[in-house]
């Protein structure tokens, strides 16, 4: 449960106030002027806030106040309470977003009415942002192939920690996927999620997007690092990030608080912090366009996310799972997706990883002609193109040799396809194309192959 924050320069209305919440079992922090209350807002926005209209010795007096908190934190519900009420004040602080107005001395049932209600509206309002953020992405992770099972293992194990995570892997290998994962399992699953794309964010105005800004026109604008209080933030490509920018987050790591562009108050944040990159930072560092105290900072713990290519026996239950989700998200018909296209699927190279893969199976069923069975014959020219293993591939090349040495080279691509298709796997390889495993060693020791690759490309990798 929240707690109410008590706002009011008499110490007895201050304590009685408190003594009847706590008796109905509601938490409370007190403040005698708008200092304190400004400073327990930044430190931890309160559930509701009960706030004396005349603040004797005080910077800002009760409507000031209001404003400041409507304007940084609307979704706090204000009581206002004086004890030199009349309709002018009352009019004024509702007009300036007040939930409601009690005068002193007050009735004690008619203040537990309205706290209770203030109390409920700003817990719907707290269940209907993490409802808005649960829908934003899926946090479903899908997969069983050895790769993906060690990094779920590797999330999993981290998830309930603060720690940084740096998050390494090609372009849409799913970085932001894992990303939301760590969140949606990790104690701060409730509180937000803020994505920073490093990369689209234009250099002169990264600083006030991750900062904010205040003006005397528009007053206090969050920028993404205090909207992201309590929960993570996550730097997209964070290589991308300009390096006049990098020592100034290293310094939010370091102490939690920042000023806003054009401000001078110090904003508290508590934030836990994933970072990701397709790069090799330590290839940036010694260009001179990372800093190295910011890696430090960001890779206390570095998990690698493989590409889709150490996935292949994924490969089908992610082009099924995207089928029904376009059938649910878009109304695309809901195709199968027989054996055989999986395997077809499962002998293609695809350099953009997952994200092809969804691409792919979103325009396959776009251009569908009809609703039947999704054939191998529809995913070429989609974009997915065979790999160098893939027999299918041989075209013109297998025409020209002689019956033994096709039979030969058709043999060998095929197995290497095969072997690309279930990872490496030599048992389930022998298992589908009907060999025992010693045969099949043998089979491929006589065509050139050597560990799932062929033996004249191990060579020239040497």
């Amino acid at each position: 449960m929240s707690d109410i924050l008590i706002v009011d320069d008499e110490r007895d209305i201050r304590e009685l106030i408190s003594d009847i919440l706590r008796d109905e079992g509601f938490p409370t922090r007190l403040a005698a002027n708008s200092d304190a209350a400004l400073a327990a807002l930044n430190d931890e926005p309160p559930g509701l806030m009960i706030l004396d209209i005349w603040l004797k010795d005080s910077r800002m007096d009760g409507i000031e106040i209001l404003k400041t908190v409507k304007r940084n934190n609307p979704d706090v519900p204000v009581v206002i309470i004086s004890g030199h009420g009349n309709i002018e004040i009352a009019v004024a602080a509702i007009k300036q977003g007040a939930y409601d107005f009690i005068e002193k001395p007050f009735n004690i049932d008619q203040l537990m009415v309205v706290i209770n209600r203030a109390m409920e509206t700003s817990r719907l309002r707290r269940e209907n942002a993490s409802l808005r953020r649960k829908e934003v992405a899926s946090t479903e992770m899908l997969g069983g192939s050895a790769s993906f099972r060690r990094l779920r293992e590797q999330l999993e194990k981290v998830a309930r920690s603060n720690a940084r995570v740096l998050l390494s892997g090609a372009p849409g290998a799913g970085k932001e996927l894992a990303a939301r994962y760590l969140h949606a399992n990790s104690n701060r699953a409730e509180a937000p999620f803020i994505t920073v794309p490093c990369a689209t964010i234009e250099p002169d105005r990264m600083e006030e997007v991750l900062f904010g800004r205040e003006t005397t026109e528009r007053g206090i604008e969050p920028g993404l690092l205090e909207q992201a209080h309590g929960g993570v933030i996550y730097f997209d490509e964070v290589a991308d990030m300009p390096l006049g920018t990098q020592p100034k987050i290293l310094r939010v790591l370091t102490e939690q608080q920042f000023t806003r562009a054009g401000g001078s108050d110090r904003v508290r944040v508590d934030l836990r912090v994933v970072s990701s990159s397709n790069r090799d930072l330590a290839a940036e560092i010694a260009a001179g366009r990372f800093r190295q105290e910011l890696y430090d900072r960001l890779n206390v713990v570095p998990v690698t996310v493989p590409p889709l290519s150490d996935r292949r026996e994924d490969i089908p239950v992610l082009a099924r799972h995207f089928i029904e989700q376009f059938n649910q998200s878009q109304g695309l018909p809901a195709r199968e997706l027989p054996e055989e296209t999986a395997a077809a699927l499962q002998t293609m190279r695809w350099p953009g990883n997952i994200r092809q893969l969804r691409n792919v199976m979103e325009r396959v069923l776009i251009l569908a002609e009809d609703f039947g069975p999704i054939r191998p014959s529809e995913l070429e020219p989609q974009g997915a193109t065979p790999d160098n293993g893939d027999a299918l591939a041989l075209g013109p090349q297998i025409t020209a040799l002689a019956l033994r040495e096709a039979r030969e080279l058709f043999e060998r691509e095929y197995l290497l396809a095969q072997i690309n298709r279930f990872g490496g796997n030599i048992s389930r390889t022998a298992q589908f194309v009907g060999m025992e495993r010693s045969a099949l060693h043998r089979k491929l020791k006589s065509l050139g192959v050597v560990g799932g690759v062929r033996v004249e490309d191990e060579v020239a990798a040497k």
